[in-house]
């Protein structure tokens, strides 16, 4: 329906886009691999996990077919504000090199900084909720820097370190340890005393106690707060990149805006969605493979 109503209905003739064929044919293309799965999945298991996804690719092309219509076709909405499927398209063709350049730089940054604050976060956390002299130490001042938002510190980071891309690490590390650190605490803290007890009678030491029970226990805490850290440091991922750093896709969307190239906004908006939904999934998979465990015991 999308392919054929971008391919035989005209464009308004003031904005006539260069890849409207190019999307027709993309959309019939999609649509003739979506088929073709449909029937495969009548004679293939593997294809069946496809059903649940057909509501949602449903509604996927009446969300473009609707685009198509109020930009390329009736032309209500303004430009350059609300550019057609096609624009975004021409982007990502024509543009391709500086989009891969920007996923590779903000990949790097994400990855270096999220790292470093997982880790840390981690090893402070079990830290807490192990041992009260820690705790006593470590808790005011987890009250006093973890609440203020990461991006509060922009002025002072980039004051404080050598370069640009140290201080974004240092902000993006910030901003993923705080949750770590807190909900690791929490499953540390609240593991049930009953299993150390029979731990210690089987003759477990304080090592053992932390590392083959302590922190099992608390993995599901642990995820919460990853998944959390996450998120946030996709936040000043994006807010680090415009003021301080020179490549990643934070900068492009600067770029992009300071140019009113609204295409190229939306473009590196929907890869930094991909990007950061493609690192969650990620982040589900190691979960349910550490804590298989767990599937008979709560709902999964």
């Amino acid at each position: 329906m999308v392919a054929a109503l971008t391919a035989f209905w005209p464009d308004k003739p003031e904005n006539d886009w260069t890849y409207t064929g190019g999307f027709a044919i993309a959309c019939g293309a999609l649509a003739v691999a979506i088929a073709v799965a449909a029937f495969a999945g009548v004679r293939f298991a593997a294809f069946q996990r496809l059903k649940r996804l057909f509501p949602w690719l449903f509604a996927l092309a009446l969300f473009l077919a609707a685009w198509e219509v109020v930009t390329a076709k009736l032309g209500l909405l303004p430009l350059p504000f609300f550019p057609p499927p096609q624009a975004i398209v021409e982007v990502v063709i024509d543009d391709w090199g500086r989009l891969v350049e920007g996923i590779f730089a903000s990949a790097r940054l994400l990855a270096t900084g999220y790292l470093i604050g997982a880790t840390v976060g981690f090893v402070t956390g079990v830290a807490i909720g192990w041992s009260r002299l820690v705790g006593y130490w470590i808790h005011p001042i987890l009250r006093f820097v973890g609440p203020l938002p990461a991006t509060a510190w922009l002025p002072l980071a980039f004051f404080v370190f050598p370069s640009s891309f140290s201080a974004s690490i240092f902000l993006i590390a910030l901003a993923t340890g705080f949750p770590v650190t807190v909900l690791t605490w929490s499953g540390v803290a609240g593991v049930k005393s009953a299993y150390y007890d029979i731990a210690r009678t089987l003759g477990a030491t304080q090592r053992f106690l932390v590392l083959k029970v302590a922190i099992p226990a608390a993995m599901p805490h642990v995820f919460v707060g990853l998944f959390m850290g996450l998120g946030n440091s996709f936040a000043v991922l994006v807010v680090a990149e415009m003021l301080g750093v020179k490549a990643g896709l934070g900068w492009y969307l600067q770029w992009a805006q300071g140019w009113a190239a609204y295409a190229n906004m939306y473009a590196a908006l929907l890869l930094m969605a991909f990007l950061c939904s493609g690192l969650i999934t990620l982040l589900f998979r190691l979960r349910d493979r550490l804590l298989s465990w767990q599937k008979g015991l709560v709902r999964w």
